[in-house]
């Protein structure tokens, strides 16, 4: 249900509400704060609520709070944990506040990081996708700085084999892949920076020595619209955070659907955040004014994906 002082217990319970077969769909989360929050929002309580944490009835919507940073923590935990008991082939996470879970003293950048841990310290990347574009990303929640200053040929192939073999699980036989370049022009051959003499394009011939269709460094400013509508390329590696959501999200946040590739399990979550300005409000009709279209999009992205991932 995510941090349940933002949207996510309010978008949880209105895509389940209008789910084709709700049976087949779990909330995890505290059951008397799903069964308040439905009865505030008139809306039906999932028939499957699994049991996660406990949290204070005095929580306010729309602040931070170290108690329901506990909360969405506790629920990721028992998520990954039926993920990994294959009591559910796929897991949907609401947003949560990294700041109110680092209040909680889980020191973790976001969900990305955490679920690697809890899926045994795997390797993952972020990919995000829409019905447009998909970009994966080669560093996730790092300042811009050190995102550069740590650029290196090793983790840009692992990016590659990574997202090559998710996409691959996905039902595409032969993904197309394109690099971005990070200085604008791709460094125009070393005018602008040498990151791409150096590190990107080595990275690349070495991704197609060990057979993979990939292609790079391009300009950053015009790859994604080369990769829209799948037209040229079915993915772009971006080559870190920022260059490649803002393409993804311009697109719109209704659809956009965030995957993280490397896991021993489907894990996708809508492409915004707890939105605490929108937490708790009604509007005229008495109904939450949070919109669940990109957590839609996530149940449906999961569904495919693990669908596609059992061979069925």
């Amino acid at each position: 249900m995510g941090d349940p002082c933002g949207i996510g217990p309010e978008i949880v319970l209105k895509a389940i509400a209008r789910a084709p077969d709700p049976t087949r769909l779990m909330a995890v989360g505290d059951p008397d704060w799903l069964a308040a929050e439905a009865r505030r929002l008139t809306l039906p309580l999932p028939p499957r609520v699994e049991p996660a944490a406990r949290v204070p009835a005095d929580l306010v919507h729309g602040r931070i709070d170290h108690r329901a940073g506990e909360a969405a923590y506790r629920a990721i935990v028992t998520a990954t944990r039926l993920a990994r008991t294959g009591a559910v082939r796929a897991i949907v996470t609401a947003p949560i506040s990294k700041e109110a879970l680092q209040a909680a003293g889980y020191q973790y950048p976001g969900h990305t990081e955490l679920l690697a841990e809890l899926a045994g310290g795997v390797e993952v990347r972020m990919m995000l996708a829409n019905a447009d574009l998909r970009v994966a990303l080669v560093s996730i929640h790092v300042a811009l700085a050190q995102a550069v200053r740590h650029l290196n040929r090793a983790d840009i192939v692992r990016t590659i084999e990574i997202t090559d073999r998710a996409l691959r699980a996905a039902g595409l036989s032969a993904p197309r892949m394109a690099v971005a370049g990070l200085n604008p022009h791709a460094g125009e051959a070393g005018l602008f920076g040498r990151e791409e003499i150096d590190i990107i394009a080595p990275a690349v011939n070495e991704a197609r020595a060990r057979g993979i269709d990939v292609k790079g460094p391009f300009a950053p400013d015009t790859i994604f619209m080369r990769a829209r509508g799948f037209a040229q390329f079915d993915v772009v590696i971006a080559m870190y955070h920022d260059q490649g959501l803002i393409p993804i999200k311009y697109l719109g946040l209704d659809q956009g659907v965030n995957i993280t590739i490397g896991l021993p399990f489907v894990r996708t979550s809508p492409d915004h955040g707890t939105a605490f300005d929108l937490a708790g409000a009604l509007g005229p009709d008495g109904c939450g004014l949070a919109d669940p279209a990109s957590l839609i999009a996530a149940i449906s992205a999961a569904d495919q994906l693990s669908r596609a991932a059992a061979g069925a």
